[in-house]
Parts: structure tokens; C-alpha cells; sequence
């Protein structure tokens, strides 16, 4: 079982985000990281500043697990199309 600590940057990410519903999401899918061998939508990064990336619908939420696992950031994903890359 660990810790969360949500970094000062995250916090104030997340009170950005202006629909109340997707904040509630966002909290309830980062307190299952609690378990987090278990949790969904979880992907260990390679070759990234951040060690992991969860997953909750628009949004991805960039942590690191040092004894305890430190939300670092919260980031929107944009619209993708045929002209994204």
C-alpha cells in the first residue's frame, strides 16, 4: 500500500481544469494508486521524465513512486487527426 502526495504543480493543474465532474474522476482514479500493481489504466513509461502515466479519459496524470507515489503532473491530450503527425 502507498502514500500519494500530490506535488504542488498537480494540485494546481487539477484546479484548473474547469468541469467539476472530470476532477472527481481524475481524484477517484488517483486514489486507487494505492494499490498500485493492481490499478488500471497504469503504463510504466520508458525514456520519459516521469516514471508513469494514468490514464483518465482526456487526461493523463504523470507520477513518480518514491516510497510514496508523488503526483507530478496533469495534462490534457488534444484532439488527434490525420494532421497530428
Amino acid at each position: 500500500m502507498y502514500e500519494i502526495d500530490w506535488k504542488k504543480k498537480a494540485r494546481k493543474q487539477l484546479d484548473k481544469i474547469a468541469d467539476r465532474q472530470t476532477r472527481v474522476e481524475i481524484k477517484n482514479a488517483v486514489a486507487t494508486l494505492v494499490d498500485l500493481p493492481n490499478a488500471a489504466q497504469v503504463k510504466k513509461l520508458t525514456n520519459h521524465q516521469f516514471g508513469y502515466r494514468l490514464r483518465v479519459g482526456r487526461y493523463r496524470v504523470f507520477f513518480d513512486v518514491v516510497e510514496v507515489i508523488q503526483i507530478v503532473s496533469i495534462e490534457e491530450v488534444k484532439k488527434r487527426d490525420d494532421r497530428t503527425y
